[in-house]
């Protein structure tokens, strides 16, 4: 027996094996089938256009589900690497905090060419972040605006705290609105997280607020129902993103 054919049974194995991951990816909630990334390709256009926005959403969903099981793709980043390297075609835009433990691309289980990133403290909208949402949704097609917010965020915290330092004194200013705007019946300080969570998920829904005030170009393409702007909550114990608005 020569070598080849020693490893010819390892290879059909393999074979098997990644058949077996690739329909694992493709297999939705409930026994919907959605499309869905390859772990060894990036999403090409085609299957990203034919994707609504609830879709894209789902599959969002369904990523964040095998992150929290411990099931997550295995990615294959360098293919994933060459086959975006001539274009890019996301289905969503994540505005994130900066915060280094809620990393969306992670959190979601998604891949290189899957999703753009926008992550600033306390995940708030200003012209640039605008600037940037308009190029991920009217000109690279993006189907899907999450903006995130997470459980203990301390951009959050340092606003009802009133910190102030620097430059992050203004940034923290676009957060304080959502303060008085929680309702909220226990201790409203910076020391009571139930608090801090409750003023971030005020915060998200204001930033989405803000967003299809301060951007008519947004506002005019879910208007026209081609995106979709949701609200969520990354929540550092169990690492569930819950969606809500």
């Amino acid at each position: 027996m020569n070598e080849s054919s020693l490893k010819e049974p390892a290879r059909r194995t393999l074979l098997k094996r990644t058949a077996g991951l690739t329909a694992l990816a493709i297999t939705g909630v409930a026994g919907v089938t959605l499309p869905s990334v390859s772990f060894a390709a990036a999403l090409s256009k085609e299957e990203r256009d034919k994707m609504t926005p609830d879709e894209v959403i789902a599959r969002l969903k369904q990523g964040n589900q095998r992150f929290r099981a411990g099931k997550m793709l295995q990615h294959d980043y360098l293919a994933q690497k060459r086959a975006s390297q001539s274009g890019q075609y996301p289905a969503a835009v994540i505005l994130g905090c900066i915060d280094s433990r809620a990393p969306a691309e992670v959190v979601f289980d998604t891949g290189i060419g899957e999703t753009f990133n926008s992550r600033v403290a306390g995940n708030v909208e200003n012209e640039d972040i605008l600037g940037s949402l308009e190029f991920s949704c009217a000109l690279a097609g993006a189907k899907v605006i999450v903006v995130m917010g997470h459980t203990s965020c301390g951009a959050v915290k340092g606003a009802i705290g009133n910190a102030k330092l620097g430059n992050l004194t203004g940034l923290l200013d676009k957060i304080k609105p959502a303060i008085d705007k929680t309702v909220y019946n226990g201790e409203r300080n910076a020391d009571n997280y139930d608090f801090v969570d409750a003023v971030a998920r005020t915060n998200v829904n204001m930033t989405i607020d803000n967003i299809r005030r301060d951007s008519p170009v947004v506002k005019k393409l879910e208007d026209e129902g081609k995106i979709k702007i949701v609200g969520a909550m990354y929540h550092l114990v169990g690492g569930k993103v819950e969606f809500f608005s």
